[in-house]
């Protein structure tokens, strides 16, 4: 134990009688994906959803992919007497996915099920090309998304439409393009293709759990311009195509947007990983979208709602669910990746800001462990595969562990005067919170407020800054005794950051 917190937990121990004070709760889900070792590591399973539950994860994120459970995924045609909407049809093998799904909610935790391809050859739009991936079916995708809501609508109540659209390895082709030099033109596709997808899949899914919410969207948070037909499509301009308007936002009338009629959805999904930005700094390209941007996403999404170009329910703003998000490390990852102790920090960074946006009802990590490194070529491709995980490969814990299950943060004002402390205690119950306060330049840590947290853990405080100082917070744990949280150095001169440390 810290020498200089010794005296401050006794005067701890004496003020835990004293009323808790008030605190705002936040209403975001801590959430958590990894698709390796819920799908492809049974025997491992059980022990990491136990993990999961022990840290405060509330909601999993699960992929159905429709290629894993079909029957015939290399065939050009549809086997024969298969029925894809038929869950009980003999020829879908369910089997990891039903162990999956039960364990979690066997646990206690929430599904969410993201019913995404690619699919089978036999349900792409062309199955001569060989390629899975090229404008898959939507009639063939309503059935397998009401296959997945019929088997699974007793364990699942939150389906997403379809894992990030705007990415050739999901979707293609994402442009068309046509011309060589510079008379080539590059058309946006996935949207159409998308928009398509998302009005089979929802009525199936109505029809099947009724009372089940939709996400749609799920886009990943970046681009590029649209050079060939697998250019990945910003996550804003890809909204605008798939809505049928132009960058004014007048409506489009011809083309693929003949004949249009808007996708809906009961939420919205997105993935804002910060690759090459801190969570407080914008991308600079205003149809990119990280999490720092996420009240551009906002501004965007509900001029289209507003105009009817999506649908979302009674045309209210649509809630955000970011349902994957994390920072690539180096080590492993020597091209893209960040310090661990870089990760530690974001990550509490990013919890605080999903928290303070009233419309983020959801932070899903992404990954438990990180991905295996790939040699895929030169640059980023040698470190192919995601690293973003809160463990190594070889499940070493990364500092980020210790951020994930007691982020702790200050937001200073702009004019220095003030900050407010937030932090979170996981897994969630009511405990009694005590900030402390001692000199940036050492001595001891001295009790400044109590606080009682709301039930999922959240505590929150404005304090008023005289110069700077160190400030952590310290709670009973009823299994492990006393806790606390990083120490972070808040300086005044540095108004207007949210600020963290690593634990």
């Amino acid at each position: 134990m810290d020498r200089v917190l010794r005296p401050f937990l006794v005067a701890v121990l004496l003020a835990l009688a004293a009323p808790a004070a008030g605190v705002a709760a936040g209403n975001a889900e801590v959430g958590i994906e990894d698709e390796r070792l819920m799908l492809s590591e049974p025997l491992r399973s059980a022990e990491t959803v136990a993990q999961w539950k022990a840290v405060g994860v509330e909601t999993v994120r699960i992929h159905a992919q429709w290629f894993r459970v079909s029957p015939g995924v290399t065939a050009k045609k549809r086997p024969r007497g298969f029925d894809p909407a038929n869950h009980r049809d003999r020829r879908y093998t369910w089997g990891s996915l039903d162990q999956a799904v039960a364990l979690v909610h066997g646990a206690g935790m929430r599904v969410m099920l993201t019913v995404t391809g690619p699919p089978p050859l036999w349900a792409s739009g062309d199955p001569r090309k060989r390629n899975e991936r090229f404008k898959p079916d939507p009639k063939g995708y309503g059935q397998f998304a009401r296959a997945v809501a019929a088997r699974y609508g007793r364990q699942v109540d939150r389906y997403l439409l379809w894992n990030e659209p705007n990415q050739a390895g999901w979707l293609q082709p994402q442009n068309t393009c046509r011309g060589k030099g510079k008379r080539r033109r590059c058309e946006h596709t996935a949207p159409h293709v998308y928009r398509g997808l998302v009005r089979a899949a929802m009525p199936q899914i109505e029809r099947a759990d009724p009372g089940a919410q939709v996400l749609i969207g799920e886009l990943a948070p970046i681009g590029s311009k649209p050079t060939g037909n697998g250019s990945p499509i910003r996550p804003l301009a890809f909204l605008r195509a798939m809505a049928c308007v132009d960058a004014r936002y007048r409506p489009v009338r011809d083309g693929e947007c003949k004949r249009f009629r808007p996708a809906r959805g009961d939420a919205f999904g997105y993935h804002p990983h910060g690759v090459g930005n801190t969570p407080e700094r914008q991308n600079r390209d205003r149809d990119s979208a990280q999490i720092a941007d996420l009240p551009r996403l906002q501004r965007v999404l509900d001029r289209l709602t507003r105009r009817g170009r999506i649908r979302s329910p009674g045309r209210r703003p649509f809630d955000l669910y970011l349902t994957e998000f994390s920072y690539q490390t180096s080590p492993p990852d020597r091209a893209v990746g960040i310090s661990l102790s870089k990760q530690a920090i974001y990550q509490q960074q990013a919890a605080y800001i999903a928290w303070r946006n009233p419309r983020v009802r959801n932070l899903t990590q992404y990954q438990w462990d990180d991905e295996g490194v790939r040699n895929l070529g030169s640059g980023s491709r040698r470190y192919a595969g995601w690293q973003g995980g809160l463990h190594f490969l070889d499940r070493r814990p990364k500092p980020a562990l210790a951020a994930f299950t007691s982020p702790f943060v200050a937001e200073v004002s702009e004019d220095g005067s003030s900050a407010r402390l937030w932090g979170q205690i996981r897994p969630g119950g009511a405990y009694d919170v005590t900030i402390a306060r001692a000199p940036r330049e050492g001595g001891n840590f001295e009790p400044v407020a109590k606080i009682r947290t709301s039930p999922t853990g959240i505590f929150t405080r404005r304090v008023e800054l005289e110069g700077p100082g160190r400030w952590t917070a310290v709670w009973t744990d009823p299994l492990g005794g006393f806790r606390r949280t990083a120490v972070i150095e808040v300086d005044p001169g540095e108004g207007g950051r949210i600020l963290a440390a690593v634990p």
